[in-house]
């Protein structure tokens, strides 16, 4: 009975010391914009189902890895059992998963900012749109494959898949290319050239723009600050040029 006393007060304290260190790291989360980098990314739109944001997920991660300690420093009270040796397994895996989260994190925010800059650059452009898309999907599918694959979730299929989708696009690239498809692919490529070479003028129209809009905003914004450093200055007294000799001065 001391024992079954001692597993559950460490249980109850551990649950509530687990919940207020996840809200803690949620809240932390979500002021340094980890749900606007993930809505970025498109991120969002997967998590949508499941009616949790991304910090929300990460804090529940957290929970029940930091329970999973306390259930296994719970359990430890009554010696060596199969119950410990289960939850030690657990622990085991959990940088697994917090490494694999880390990952999804950093390519959704750096599909996110890819998508950004291309858009920005080629937003106005017939096929600028799709180009940024096509981008930040890619990025997302290698970083949910080394996700999967830093998990360890059926490492032979994983791996298969991902070298299947290399061969695919390379074989097809070698059959278009080689097996009768030089005419055709000769005749894209000067199809898309030609369009290049028709829309650079109006590219570098827009790049100048945009470098004059910058310029400008940097003036903008010189003149922001000049002003602020202006009103924040204490004003000194300024003395007036003395006069000639035989005629009084005085300080202005």
């Amino acid at each position: 009975m001391p024992q079954f006393l001692l597993c559950l007060a460490i249980l109850v304290i551990g649950y509530f010391v687990a919940k207020a260190i996840s809200t803690v790291l949620v809240k932390g989360l979500q002021r340094m914009g980890m749900d606007k980098a993930a809505e970025r990314g498109g991120l969002t739109t997967a998590l949508a189902n499941s009616g949790y944001e991304l910090s929300k997920v990460v804090g529940t991660l957290c929970f029940w890895g930091l329970f999973l300690f306390v259930m296994q420093l719970a359990f430890s009270v009554f010696g060596p059992n199969p119950i410990s040796e289960l939850l030690t397994r657990m622990i085991a895996f959990i940088p697994n998963v917090f490494v694999a989260t880390v990952i999804v994190v950093i390519t959704a925010a750096i599909a996110a900012a890819v998508k950004e800059i291309i858009s920005a650059s080629l937003g106005r452009l017939n096929y600028g749109k799709w180009v940024a898309n096509g981008a930040s999907v890619a990025i997302l599918v290698v970083g949910a494959f080394a996700a999967l694959s830093q998990l360890g979730i059926a490492p032979a299929i994983i791996n298969g898949l991902f070298y299947a989708m290399l061969a695919i696009v390379v074989g097809c690239a070698i059959v278009a290319i080689g097996g009768g498809g030089i005419q055709p692919m000769r005749a894209q490529w000067e199809k898309a050239m030609g369009r290049i070479e028709s829309e650079a003028p109006r590219l570098k129209a827009e790049t100048q723009a945009m470098t004059a809009e910058m310029e400008a905003r940097e003036r903008d914004l010189q003149i922001q600050l000049q002003a602020n450093d202006l009103e924040h200055t204490p004003r000194a007294q300024v003395y007036t040029q003395p006069p000639a000799p035989n005629v009084p001065w005085s300080k202005g």
